[in-house]
């Protein structure tokens, strides 16, 4: 069965392709939808890759951004994912002008005839005259290299707080504070807290003991200083 092959458009850029992404599905320039986006852009490069083309670095590194907007975009009130947004959006804005402008240059050149003429050969003085504080060096580094980092998928090191940290179910805690109680006879709200090796698992506690009040199965009484907390009886 003979091979059905598609012909792709070639674009000079990965901004041409994004524009075109754009246009062509319909989206707000000034407030890119980047879920859907990202999935065409990708799905555009993987299917150059397929077709043997010579996919330039730039195209793929416009694909990390677009995943590491993503990414970003879904946590929580992240404003880094908003400040990269507007960034690729001035970026798409700035891009789209120099086309237009192009094309009207190009136009208003058709109807004179064109004369060209070599260079000439300039002796250039390459000495930098200007003197910088220490400070203005450092300053634009340091935002040099932030805005660079900021394109880059984020290194797997930033992930492995939250892969590795132990999730603490609230039945387990409920089973805890049941057992606990049950071999003292009673305990306090506060040695309860402390005995929370880790955030989680002392809001995991806390949790446990409302459901343990809710459902009525313990009892509290207030000292004044702390709660104690005893086991219903029936």
């Amino acid at each position: 069965m003979e091979q059905i092959n598609y012909k792709l458009e070639v674009f000079e850029g990965p901004m041409d392709l994004l524009l075109s992404l754009i246009s062509k599905h319909k989206l707000d320039i000034y407030d890119i939808p980047i879920m859907e986006l990202v999935e065409q852009y990708t799905d555009y490069v993987r299917r150059m890759q397929e077709a043997d083309m010579d996919v330039a670095s730039e195209f793929l590194e416009m694909a990390a951004r677009l995943v590491y907007i993503k990414t970003v975009s879904l946590l929580p009130k992240s404003e880094e994912a908003e400040e990269l947004k507007r960034e690729l959006t001035g970026e798409l804005l700035e891009y789209r002008d120099c086309q237009i402008m192009a094309g009207k240059l190009k136009d208003t050149a058709g109807g004179f005839e064109l004369y060209t003429k070599g260079p000439d050969e300039v002796e250039a003085d390459m000495t930098y005259e200007n003197f910088h504080e220490p400070f203005e060096l450092l300053s634009a580094y340091q935002a040099a290299i932030g805005k660079r980092g900021r394109k880059l998928p984020p290194p797997v090191e930033a992930f492995t707080e939250i892969v590795h940290r132990k999730i603490v179910s609230v039945q387990s805690r409920i089973s805890f504070i049941l057992t606990s109680i049950s071999g003292k006879g009673r305990r306090t709200f506060s040695s309860l807290i402390r005995s929370s090796n880790s955030r989680s698992e002392m809001v995991a506690t806390f949790l446990a003991l409302l459901e343990l009040i809710r459902d009525k199965k313990v009892i509290t009484t207030d000292d004044g200083d702390d709660m104690t907390i005893e086991i219903k009886r029936s």
